[in-house]
């Protein structure tokens, strides 16, 4: 094996403290020939494997695949002129798997107030406890979530020319992260971020003709709800409005669908797919497939969620957090990457518009008033300045950071 110390013999540049031990090989043939194609991955005692996986090859040579490995080592080179950039704190070997509390939503619309009131209580508990949790019979048909996936698959395997330049889904596209100045903020994804207006807006779909039924479908039912879920949250809390406690704040002009592919990604476990993050609306809700990756933070520690064929995901978001005065929690969450299959999901996001006015439901409120888009500046300022997002202790009357 070659130890740093071997490298920098060997011309190769020092060890960089921002990059985890197992790229220092990818970095040794990177700066011996800074043209260098990237074919080369570790084995993992760290020995560079010129011998490519079927899974590796196609992580790397499918023409639907994003330039992930391009932009990444263009990346690490970046950080060798850059060494305080902030190091990959992915090592979490193997965290626990947990399956998130599962509630069934057929409770909400029985005759009986004990079973009403039961289900209620225990979306308002893990809200408060865990902020992510698990639905079934929620009115989402496996036949649309079928319809869904099949449709998702065939978006993403267009050549990526294709997505990234044919203005698909309001020119929504994107991958990687070209704002990214450590291998920490990097994320192995790619997506489109597609605000409900568009949706029925046929000049979106170009040949996906099909997509466009299925997906006002989809967005309609999860609207629905995300809209049923907030209601029952804001009532839980005593707000007169109930069911319509956010309808004058969110409407299709500012909720969006995200649908996400996480590729396989030769460099897994160490690279993220989604950096670890809170959502920065009010409600979040998940749709994803059976290949895992979703691990968010429970008593400060990472655990796995186990995926659950019949469920959705709701997650709490900052938003929410904030309105309820810190009843409800908006964990910090990410997704791992795989090194064999790719993933699929697609996220429902209940925002608010720009100029609405974020305040607490109750006194004395532990936030300061503020409006959305000014949250979203804060947090694009904070990511651009530190690259991490602070997101609501910036926002506190007493501030925390």
């Amino acid at each position: 094996m070659l130890s740093c110390c071997h490298l920098s013999l060997l011309g190769a540049p020092p060890f960089i403290p921002s990059v985890p031990p197992r790229f220092c090989p990818l970095l040794f043939v990177l700066f011996r020939s800074p043209s260098a194609s990237l074919r080369l991955i570790n084995t993992p005692d760290h020995r560079p494997n010129h011998t490519l996986s079927s899974h590796s090859v196609a992580a790397m040579g499918s023409i639907s695949d994003p330039p992930l490995l391009t932009s990444f080592t263009q990346l690490l080179r970046r950080c060798h002129t850059n060494p305080s950039s902030s190091p990959i704190k992915n090592v979490n070997m193997m965290p626990q798997e947990c399956e998130l509390p599962v509630i069934d939503l057929s409770g909400l619309s029985s005759e009986c107030e004990a079973e009403r009131r039961s289900c209620v209580e225990a979306i308002c508990r893990t809200s408060a406890e865990w902020g992510f949790f698990q639905v079934v019979n929620h009115g989402i048909s496996s036949e649309l979530l079928g319809e869904m996936r099949r449709e998702q698959v065939k978006l993403f395997e267009t050549p990526f020319e294709v997505k990234a330049h044919s203005a698909l889904l309001n020119n929504s596209y994107r991958w990687g992260t070209p704002t990214a100045t450590s291998p920490a903020q990097f994320s192995w994804s790619e997506a489109f971020h597609v605000p409900l207006t568009k949706i029925s807006d046929p000049s979106c779909y170009g040949q996906f003709i099909s997509l466009r039924g299925v997906m006002m479908e989809f967005a309609t039912a999860m609207s629905r709800l995300a809209r049923t879920l907030a209601g029952v949250l804001a009532e839980n809390l005593g707000h007169r409005g109930g069911h319509g406690a956010f309808d004058e704040m969110c409407h299709e002009s500012t909720c969006f669908l995200r649908l996400n592919r996480y590729p396989v990604c030769p460099l897994s476990p160490e690279m993220f797919g989604l950096v670890p993050h809170t959502d920065s609306d009010f409600l979040t809700i998940l749709y994803q497939d059976q290949v895992g990756g979703l691990q968010l933070l429970k008593d400060s520690r990472w655990v796995a969620v186990k995926p659950n064929r019949d469920a959705l995901i709701v997650n709490i978001g900052d938003l929410l957090q904030a309105w309820s005065n810190d009843v409800y929690k908006s964990v910090e969450h990410k997704v791992i990457t795989n090194d064999k299959v790719e993933r699929y999901s697609v996220a429902y996001f209940l925002c608010p518009s720009y100029d609405s006015l974020i305040g607490s439901c109750r006194e004395p409120s532990v936030y300061r008033k503020f409006t959305f888009g000014e949250y979203r500046k804060q947090v694009q300022e904070d990511v651009k300045r530190t690259g991490h997002k602070a997101g609501l202790p910036r926002f506190r009357l007493q501030m925390s950071i």
